[in-house]
């Protein structure tokens, strides 16, 4: 993975305007109050005896941790978020709001900074969205407080 480009992507989304609707970007997607940059995504696994699998989650997590190594030095510890609740909230028909609840369907945790204490949330997760299918390295930014 090349910090350096996932670092100015994350800089990248914390400039302009939200959009006033869900919409694809250049880099993910983005709506009211958020962003989402995919900023890796691997192969998928429907031919993989499950070693692959397990290598790559363990790789994702590695980028993840050293991405998220630069990102404390700029802004601090990060939390770690579990988003199981947000789902299981989601699920019992809860209106959590967006980007929470699409997250939470494909990703157990973020690590989250805010990068001042009125600005706006960053988080990097790792994403699957099922044991056949890619994962992805994401980074969000976004104005909405994590529920």
């Amino acid at each position: 993975m090349d910090i350096a480009k996932a670092l100015a992507v994350i800089d990248r989304l914390r400039r302009g305007e939200y959009p006033a609707q869900r919409t694809g970007t250049d880099v993910g997607t983005a709506g009211p109050g958020y962003r989402i940059a995919e900023l890796e995504t691997s192969d998928d696994f429907w031919e993989d005896d499950g070693s692959r699998r397990e290598a790559t989650a363990e790789q994702y997590e590695l980028d993840r941790d050293g991405l998220g190594e630069r990102l404390t030095g700029r802004w601090g510890p990060p939390q770690v978020f579990s988003l199981y609740s947000v789902l299981e909230r989601t699920l019992s028909g809860e209106d959590v709001p967006e980007p929470w609840a699409s997250l939470s369907g494909h990703v157990p945790d973020v690590q989250l900074w805010r990068a001042q204490a009125t600005g706006p949330w960053i988080a990097l997760a790792v994403s699957q969205w099922d044991k056949e299918l890619p994962f992805q390295l994401l980074a969000v930014v976004t104005d909405v407080d994590p529920p």
